[in-house]
This record gives C-alpha cells, sequence and structure tokens, in this order.
C-alpha cells in the first residue's frame, strides 16, 4: 500500500503520470488525492458562486450584523409593549390626578389592560430581569468571539435568544410573574454575546476607513429594531385577541436570521469560501491579515481595565444605556399610563423617536468618515464631538418633554429630536472600542457594554419604584435624574476619551512583557493607527 503522503497534492501535480496499482487515468484512488480533488472542486465552485455576489462579502456581513442587532432589539423590547396589555389597568382608567385625560372618541377597551395585577415595581422588575442575564454573558462572549471567531459566539446566542422568546406565553400561562422573570433571565444570557460577537466580527471585516459608516450601519439595528418591535407589536396587539402573537412573531424572526446568518456569513476573510479575490486582496492591503492572530497573549486585563480611554468610554456608555433603556423600556409605559395613547397609537408614536435615530446614526456615520478620512479632523476629535452631541441634545429635550404636559404632539416632537440626537452616539463612542485595539475588540466591547448594561438593570427598576402613580410629576424627577446622568459621563468622556490604537493591543510588541509590568504606555499616534493595525495581526 502507497502511504498518502506520496499523494499530497504539494509533492504530486494532478497531471503526474501516477499509474500504480489502485490508480486510474493517471490519478491516484487512494484517500489523500480524493480529499484533494474534493477540494479542488469545492474550490473551484466556490469561486463559481462568488461571481453571483454583487455586494461585497464586507457589506453583507454589516447587513447581516444590523439585522441581528435588529432582531436582538426586537425580542428584547417587545415587551415593553406587551406588558401594557398583559396588565389589568381599570383601576387607573377612573384616576385622573397627574396624568392626561383619555380622548372623547377613544375606545375604553384599550385602556383596561389584561389579566395580571401586577404592580409598578414588580413591573419594573419584570423589565429589568433581562439585564440579569445580559450583563453576565458579555465577558465570555468577547472572549469565545476572540478565540473562535464571531460566527458561532453571535449565531447560538441569538438563535437561544429566539428559542425563550417563542416560549414565553406557554412559561407565563404556566408560572405566572415568576416564570416570566426567568425567561427574560434566560434571554439576556443568549443576547449578552452579541455586541462582543459583532464587535470582534467587524474587527476581522472592517477596514478604518469605512468603520463609522458600516459600523453605524450595524449598531443602527438596535434603533430599527425598536421601530419596528414598537410599531409591529402595537399592530398584533391591536389586531389579535390576545399577547401571546408578539413574542411568537419575533421569536420566529430570530429563528430564520440564524439560518441565513449561518449559511452566509463567516468569522473572517480567510475562511469565507464565497469571498472574491478582489475583496480579498483589498482587505489584505487595508487590515494586514485576514485570519485571526492565534499567537496573541491572552487578553492584558490588567492594562485594559486601568487604562484612561477605557475608562472614559465606560462612562460614556453608561451615560448612553442609562438614556436608551429609560427610553426603551419605559417610553411605552410612559405613552400608555401618563399620555393616555391607544395600544395603536402607543406603538406608533413610541416607535417614531427611534426611526429618526437611525436616519441620524447613519448620516453622521458617513459624515464622521469623510471628515476623518480627509484630514479634517482626528478621530479623537470626531468620536468626542459626536459623543457630546448625543449626550448633551438628548438630555435638554427629553426634560423638555416633561414639561410640555398633555401637549402629546408636541411631547413626541421632542422625544423624536432627543433620540435623534442620541443617533450621533454610534459613529462616536460606539465605535471607539475598534479604535483603542482591533486585536481585543470584543473583550472591550464586553467591558463597555456589559457595565453599561447594569443600567438596564437598576433603570427600569428606579422608575417603577419613582412612578407608583405614574404622574407626571414622578416622570419629571426621572427625566432630571437622566439629565445629569448624561452630563457626567459626557464630561469624563470629553476628558479622557482617545481615538488611538493603545499599546496594550499588541502586548508581544511592548518593550516589555505584560507580566513585568514594566510598559511604555504611549499609545500609537493617530497618523501611525493604520499601520499599527496591520502590524497587530
Amino acid at each position: 500500500m502507497i502511504p498518502p503522503s506520496q499523494y499530497d497534492p504539494v509533492v504530486h501535480d494532478e497531471r503526474s503520470p501516477l499509474l500504480k496499482k489502485g490508480t486510474s487515468g493517471g490519478l491516484p484512488a487512494g484517500p489523500s488525492w480524493v480529499s484533494y480533488g474534493s477540494r479542488r472542486r469545492r474550490d473551484e465552485c466556490c469561486r463559481f458562486i462568488s461571481k453571483f455576489f454583487i455586494i461585497p462579502q464586507r457589506v453583507i456581513l454589516a447587513i447581516f450584523g444590523f439585522l441581528a442587532i435588529l432582531n436582538a432589539y426586537t425580542m428584547r423590547i417587545c415587551l415593553s409593549i406587551a406588558i401594557t396589555e398583559m396588565v389589568n389597568k381599570t383601576t387607573s382608567v377612573e384616576e385622573d390626578e397627574g396624568v392626561c385625560p383619555i380622548e372623547d372618541n377613544a375606545n375604553m377597551e384599550d385602556y383596561t389592560g389584561g389579566e395580571f395585577n401586577w404592580d409598578q415595581e414588580l413591573q419594573g422588575v419584570i423589565l429589568s430581569s433581562f439585564y440579569w442575564g445580559y450583563v453576565i454573558t458579555h465577558l465570555p462572549g468577547g472572549i469565545l468571539a476572540e478565540k473562535f471567531g464571531g460566527k458561532w459566539t453571535l449565531s447560538l446566542g441569538i438563535l437561544s435568544t429566539a428559542f425563550f422568546t417563542l416560549i414565553t406565553p406557554w412559561a407565563v400561562g404556566i408560572g405566572g410573574s415568576t416564570a416570566l422573570i426567568i425567561i427574560r433571565v434566560l434571554m439576556g444570557l443568549g443576547e449578552g454575546t452579541t455586541f462582543p460577537a459583532l464587535s470582534a466580527l467587524l474587527a476581522s471585516w472592517i477596514p478604518l476607513k469605512e468603520r463609522s459608516k458600516l459600523g453605524s450601519l450595524v449598531f443602527g439595528g438596535g434603533q430599527v429594531g425598536t421601530i419596528l418591535g414598537n410599531l409591529i407589536s402595537g399592530y398584533l396587539l391591536h389586531s389579535f385577541d390576545g399577547w401571546s402573537s408578539v413574542f411568537y412573531f419575533f421569536g420566529g424572526l430570530g429563528v430564520v436570521w440564524f439560518i441565513l446568518f449561518t449559511l452566509l456569513c463567516y468569522s473572517d476573510p480567510q475562511s469565507h469560501p464565497f469571498i472574491s479575490d478582489k475583496e480579498k486582496d483589498f482587505l489584505q492591503k487595508e487590515l494586514g491579515a485576514l485570519t485571526r492572530d492565534k499567537t496573541l497573549p491572552p487578553t492584558p486585563w490588567r492594562y485594559i481595565l486601568t487604562s484612561v480611554p477605557m475608562i472614559a468610554l465606560v462612562c460614556a456608555q453608561i451615560g448612553h444605556d442609562w438614556g436608551f433603556f429609560i427610553m426603551v423600556t419605559d417610553l411605552p409605559k410612559y405613552m400608555s399610563d401618563v399620555l393616555r395613547f391607544s395600544i395603536k397609537d402607543n406603538g406608533l408614536y413610541s416607535s417614531l423617536p427611534y426611526l429618526v435615530m437611525w436616519i441620524v446614526s447613519l448620516s453622521t456615520g458617513v459624515l464622521s468618515d469623510w471628515l476623518i478620512s480627509s484630514g479634517k479632523m482626528t478621530i479623537t476629535f470626531g468620536r468626542k464631538l459626536f459623543t457630546t452631541i448625543a449626550s448633551a441634545g438628548p438630555a435638554f429635550f427629553i426634560v423638555g418633554a416633561s414639561y410640555a404636559g398633555c401637549d402629546r404632539a408636541l411631547v413626541v416632537a421632542l422625544f423624536t429630536i432627543a433620540m435623534g440626537l442620541m443617533g450621533t452616539f454610534y459613529p462616536g463612542m460606539k465605535v471607539n472600542p475598534l479604535d483603542l485595539s482591533p486585536n481585543y475588540a470584543g473583550s472591550l466591547m464586553a467591558v463597555t457594554n456589559g457595565i453599561g448594561a447594569i443600567t438596564g438593570i437598576i433603570a427600569p427598576y428606579v422608575v417603577g419604584i419613582m412612578t407608583p402613580n405614574h404622574s407626571l410629576e414622578e416622570w419629571r424627577i426621572v427625566f432630571w435624574i437622566s439629565f445629569a446622568v448624561f452630563h457626567v459621563t459626557n464630561l469624563a468622556y470629553v476628558m479622557w476619551a482617545s481615538g488611538e490604537v493603545q499599546p496594550w493591543n499588541t502586548p508581544h510588541l511592548m518593550n516589555k512583557s505584560v507580566e513585568s509590568g514594566d510598559v511604555n504606555q504611549d499609545t500609537f499616534s493617530e497618523k501611525e493607527a493604520p499601520a499599527a493595525i496591520k502590524a497587530s495581526h
């Protein structure tokens, strides 16, 4: 028997006349040749299929990243609308003190709610329970994405969230509020890997010059998910008897996304079978290496957690998440309990601010890339500028909405402007982890998003405690607290943030080892950033 190594395609060309026993047509019948032939046919097939992809694979990845966050947010926030119909509200219909009157032509059935007698504090616990699990899996998700690639870390997380969304009506029917809290915690555990895994994928796929634009597209899925989550939830609750349809619909979409994503997307350009040679060469030039560097030392946690730009980024994330979670989780309750919108109008007007936010995030993402690539401003200045707009603008307009009283049109307009300005967070601090450390972007996103998500636990519970009577005066205090959080966290970011690649991005290239604790802490200059990124690979 001829050893398989003799048929290794590296040694023997396929045209070699290897006419030995067990061969046919000059080609060996051994297992190595069969493997090589299969691989050759597979490569030819992949090159043929790649011709049908008009859109570059990095853009396809960005689109599916956008859809991943979209699905994650619809499954996360659909409860915020559904709970207004799950909870019995007949006792509050007659209590007009501190809330807006119901319109004369309104259908009173829209204001009675459902069968569960859950008070405001319990509702706050239910709405915050998702984030109990969400916080836990951020760090493991980032580490797994950096070690094994972001594809399966992201997709399996979304799939598990979809599964628990689908069984929510069944669980609530059996165990009530306790079962709902458990289901929400499990959903959070699955979804906690989303942002760290996406950051690792973007770091492997997206060139520096396209980072703000495609990063804003991907992270803008949060706004579109919130738009569709509120809008479609309102329509389903209005059109179908009961609230179960909301969870079946969005859970099913999550399963469909999982199937398509696993078929079309890969962790890095080198492992992608359908990528064109032209795009691969382009990414090779822009990113350096096309595969994850498996020789990198373990994540340098000591330097990450003590890095001043990293601390500033965490502060900005806290400010973003506090304001965003207050709006995402509790705006539908404000629309329902205070402004007394019907369930259909609630879904429509709760979604409108996020439509504007999405448009702003995309347009300012393109603007940011152009300003940076044209040399009109540095990366650091750009990140600080757009983050400041996203902090100061919403702070003023949210408070202004609380003083607009029962002028429903003005309140909706002020909330819409506030959330629209918040869209500039995405070309600001949201893509900043990719600037600081392309190699450890997953871990950085895990830390920042994980710490920021703690506000998702605190904010709904605080709102539930502070608004027992769901009155305008109680909500005004909530919005003033948000005003303070926005400004304090933004001040820290403006003082200490950076858009430069940090030295701990490449600990093996530092002057001394990470373990010695004696490392030059100077960052790369922004002009050297692209070269530093290539060197890091």
